[in-house]
């Protein structure tokens, strides 16, 4: 399999793909009344003038068939910058060939050239198979800690209040 699959650093011609992937894991989470994410707005964050993340592609025989999209944040307590992982997908059908360990291994390759002192992710509740595969990684959960959120329609009506 190893000569079939190359991971990669994303470039801006591929945002259609990255577009189409992220639109396939909206379906496969079952978040697709969520999804409003397009080429435009991809292009100017992904590889505009301020980038705000990054995106490594799995090609499996020169076909896109999973992605990881990361960004850097910082621990105040370790002192040093993160890796927080936001999607890591593979196409259904593509999945058990070990493209999404592949695209795991290389993201924590990255952390450790860059001297991150942690790799962190959120993993929906209902989706075992990827909980699995993270603690088979030797991940670990963080169960005292809770996921909060503000929405931009929550943002607004606080700025307003300002």
């Amino acid at each position: 399999m190893e000569n079939n699959l190359k991971i990669r650093s994303a470039e801006i011609n591929d945002t259609p793909i990255i577009l189409k992937l992220i639109k396939d894991l909206s379906m496969y989470e079952k978040l697709t009344h969520q999804f409003i994410n397009n080429e435009v707005l991809l292009k100017k964050y992904l590889f505009g003038e301020k980038r705000f993340a990054e995106v490594l592609i799995a090609d499996f025989k020169n076909q896109p068939v999973g992605f990881a999209l990361f960004f850097h944040n910082y621990s105040t307590f370790v002192g040093k910058p993160g890796i927080y992982l936001e999607d890591l997908f593979v196409q259904p059908e593509m999945r058990g060939k070990g493209i999404g360990k592949e695209l795991f291994l290389r993201l924590v390759k990255i952390a450790k050239e860059r001297n991150c002192g942690r790799v962190e992710w959120s993993v929906l509740n209902w989706n075992t198979p990827a909980i699995d595969f993270y603690k088979n990684m030797g991940a670990v959960p963080m169960d005292e800690w809770t996921v909060y959120r503000l929405t931009a329609d929550k943002i607004d009506t606080m700025v307003s209040k300002m």
